[in-house]
C-alpha cells in the first residue's frame, strides 16, 4: 500500500523526533541521507532498501536486480535495421497505397509533399541465430546476440514528433511534468550504493547528422516525486558531475564542517516547516560530499584489463562516446546504481539516410554487444535488464528526393522496432509483425505503455499498484489506461 500524505507527515515528524533526540550535532545530516537508503537483507540474501519496505516493494520476486536503457534519440530507421522488407524492392518510387497510409496523420514535413515514393532499403539482411532472425548488415556485432535478446517488432506510440515522444516513452506523458522511469525506480527501489545515486544519465557524442533534437532534463527529471529521486547526469568534460569539486580554496574538512552547519540549518527550516524538499535538500548535499570520492573512482578506467575494453571497441577511452558510456554503465550497474539511461542522438534521418545511419549504427553496434559479453562474463546479465530502442519508427516513403543510393524518412509512430535483453527475458524470440511496408502492425501490438510495464514488471514492480499521489490522481508511470505486461518476452 502507497504511503498517504498523512502517513509521509507522521513519517517525518517520527525522523525529525529521533533525530532531534538522538543525533543532535555533527553527523546529523550524514545519517539523516543515510537512512532512507539504509539496507538489509531477507532470508533469501536479497537486498532490500528502507524505500523497498516502505511501499512495501517488490510485489513480486524480481527477475532483475537493476536495468540499463540504451536510447537512440531521434527514432532509427526499423525497415534499414530490424525489420526486413524484401517486397518493398519492387515497390521502389511507387507510391504507398491508399490502403497502407489509411489517411493517417503525417508530419509538416510531408504533408505537402505531391506523392510519398516508397523507398526500398538498400542494406542486406541475413537470418542469424537459431530462429534465423533477420538483421541489417548495419549490426554485425549485434547480429551475433540475437539468441540473447528478444525483439519486438511491433511498438507503437500516438506521438509523431520527438519532444512528445520521448518525454512520453520516459515519463508515461506527452506532456512535461511527470516522472521519469528511473526516478520512478529511484523512489520505489532505492539505491545498493550509499556513495552513488540509484538513477545516473549520460548523453553521447555520436557521428552522424550533427544536427540533432534538444534532450530537456525532464526525461530524466523527478516530476512530482521528491526531487532526490531525479537522474544525476555525467558529464564527458570538465567535472564529471557539475558542481561536484570544492571550489579553490575549499579542502575537505572544510566542506564537512560547511555541510554538517548547513545541515544542521536545514533540519530546523525541517522541524519548522515540514516539507520534504528539505529534507531531500539535505540528502542530495550529503550524496554529492560522497560522490566527490565515489564518482572519481567510478570513471577511473585504469583497473578494466585490455580484453575487457576490447569488448566495446576502438572509441571506448573517449570520453562521451557511446561506448564509453557503456562501459560506465557497467561500472555502474557493478556498483548498485539501480537505473541507468543513455541518450545517443542523431538518428533522425529525413534525409542523406544512406550516408548518416551507418555512422550511427558503428557508434553503437559493437558497445551494446560488448555490454552484453561483459555482463555475462561477470554473472551480471542474469539479473541485469538492458533495453534498446527509440521514441517512434520512421516512414516506408521518403521524405525529399529519391535515388537508388540515397533517401530520407519521416516520422512514423505508428510501428517501430526495440530490443531487450537479460534478466527474466525470453531470448531469441520475434514479438510482432508490421505489413509489406512496415507501416502498420499486423500482429501483437505493444504500445510503448506496455513496454514500461513490462521493465516494471522484470524489477519486481506491478504497474498497476505503483502509485504516488498528485493533483488528486494516483499517478502511474503508465497512466491512467490499460496497459499489460508482454508475457511473451518474459522467461
Amino acid at each position: 500500500m502507497n504511503p498517504t500524505p498523512f502517513d509521509e507527515r507522521l513519517h517525518l515528524l517520527k525522523r525529525r523526533a529521533f533525530f532531534s533526540r538522538n543525533c543532535a550535532g555533527l553527523g546529523a545530516a550524514a545519517l539523516a541521507s543515510i537512512d532512507s537508503r539504509l539496507a538489509s537483507a531477507d532470508t533469501k540474501g536479497n537486498v532490500q532498501t528502507t524505500s523497498q519496505k516502505q511501499l512495501g516493494l517488490p510485489h513480486h520476486e524480481p527477475k532483475s536486480r537493476r536495468a540499463i536503457y540504451l536510447f537512440m534519440s531521434g527514432a532509427p530507421s526499423q525497415m534499414d535495421l530490424w525489420d526486413h522488407k524484401p517486397n518493398m524492392v519492387d515497390w521502389f518510387d511507387k507510391d504507398l497505397p491508399d490502403s497502407i497510409r489509411q489517411g493517417q496523420r503525417l508530419t509538416t514535413m510531408t504533408s505537402g509533399q505531391a506523392r510519398f515514393p516508397i523507398a526500398p532499403s538498400i542494406y542486406k539482411f541475413s537470418p542469424h541465430g537459431r530462429a534465423g532472425t533477420m538483421v541489417s548488415e548495419l549490426l554485425p556485432h549485434m547480429a551475433k546476440k540475437v539468441d540473447e535478446i528478444a525483439l519486438v517488432r511491433s511498438m507503437y506510440t500516438e506521438a509523431i514528433n520527438h519532444d512528445p515522444a520521448i518525454t512520453y516513452i520516459c515519463t508515461g506523458d506527452q506532456l512535461p511534468g511527470k516522472a521519469s522511469i528511473g526516478s520512478w525506480l529511484s523512489y520505489g527501489l532505492g539505491t545498493e550504493n550509499e556513495n552513488l545515486p540509484a538513477f545516473m544519465v549520460m548523453t553521447a557524442s555520436w557521428t552522424g547528422r550533427q544536427q540533432a533534437q534538444a534532450l530537456y532534463n525532464r526525461l530524466w527529471g523527478s516530476g512530482f516525486l521528491p526531487s532526490k529521486y531525479q537522474g544525476v547526469a555525467l558529464r564527458s568534460k570538465g567535472d564529471k558531475v557539475l558542481f561536484l569539486s570544492n571550489p579553490k580554496g575549499i579542502d575537505p574538512r572544510s566542506r564537512r564542517r560547511m555541510l554538517d552547519t548547513l545541515g544542521s540549518l536545514n533540519e530546523i527550516t525541517a522541524q519548522q516547516i515540514g516539507d520534504p524538499e528539505t529534507n531531500a535538500r539535505i540528502a542530495q548535499y550529503e550524496m554529492a560530499f560522497r560522490m566527490q570520492t565515489s564518482v572519481p573512482e567510478l570513471a577511473d578506467l585504469a583497473d578494466e584489463p585490455q580484453h575487457v575494453l576490447d569488448l566495446y571497441g576502438p572509441e571506448v577511452l573517449n570520453p562521451g562516446t557511446f561506448a564509453n558510456s557503456c562501459i560506465m554503465a557497467r561500472r555502474m550497474a557493478e556498483r548498485g546504481v539501480r537505473f541507468t539511461q543513455i541518450f545517443h542522438r542523431g538518428w533522425d534521418q529525413h534525409g542523406n539516410l544512406p550516408k548518416d545511419l551507418p555512422k550511427q549504427c558503428s557508434d553503437i553496434d559493437q558497445p551494446c554487444a560488448g555490454l552484453m559479453t561483459d555482463l555475462k562474463q561477470r554473472g551480471m546479465l542474469d539479473d541485469t535488464l538492458v533495453v534498446w530502442g527509440g521514441e517512434f519508427g520512421r516512414t516506408a516513403y521518403c521524405q525529399g528526393k529519391l535515388t537508388k543510393t540515397n533517401y530520407g524518412r519521416d516520422h512514423h509512430p505508428k510501428c517501430f522496432s526495440v530490443w531487450m535483453a537479460g534478466g527474466g527475458v525470453n531470448g531469441g524470440v520475434v514479438h510482432g509483425e508490421t505489413d509489406d511496408f512496415s507501416y502498420n502492425i499486423t500482429r501483437d501490438p505493444v504500445h510503448i505503455h506496455d513496454l514500461n510495464a513490462t521493465i516494471l514488471h522484470l524489477l519486481g514492480v506491478d504497474h498497476r499498484r505503483f502509485t504516488y499521489p498528485f493533483q488528486g490522481l494516483d499517478q502511474r508511470l503508465t497512466g491512467v489506461e490499460p496497459a499489460r505486461v508482454i508475457n511473451e518476452l518474459t522467461a
